[in-house]
């Protein structure tokens, strides 16, 4: 089941926009390996179900997995061929505030060459343009 909060003081969010590159939690701090987004934009729940579930078969029980964001911003849609009016639509999905250089993923305990294979998977997931980045190299 994907991820969402238990619960929120407001249920319906408004869009906002993503503006300037993430100042927070854009280094790797817990694995040793980790996945950046090059691209700002919104995560879905699912898709990071999908790199969830993606990166644990291509570790297959090795390392540990951590997983860096949270969808709290609930995404609203009206049905189709609605008429105008009547309010704001019904919470679709959540999803994550991403900004360019957060980390996504953070892989450890498992070599350079795995764990840039199972983030590569993972990227491949992301509906934006990600990097593998390592602890020890200068993020920015």
């Amino acid at each position: 089941m994907p991820l969402m909060p238990k619960r929120v003081k407001y249920r319906k969010t408004q869009r906002g926009r993503v503006r300037g590159k993430a100042c927070r939690g854009n280094t790797v701090s817990h694995g040793d390996f980790g996945l950046q987004a090059l691209e700002g934009g919104w995560l879905s729940a699912e898709a990071i179900e999908a790199g969830r579930i993606t990166a644990t078969h291509s570790v297959r029980g090795e390392g540990r997995l951590y997983i860096r964001v949270f969808p709290h911003k609930s995404v609203t849609a009206i049905p189709a061929e609605t008429r105008m009016g009547k309010g704001k639509g019904e919470p679709e999905y959540w999803a994550a505030v991403v900004k360019p250089g957060m980390i996504l993923y953070e892989i450890g305990g498992l070599p350079e060459a795995a764990a840039r294979d199972a983030l590569a998977r993972v990227a491949y997931k992301m509906p934006f343009r990600c990097r593998f980045v390592s602890r020890r190299s200068t993020v920015g």
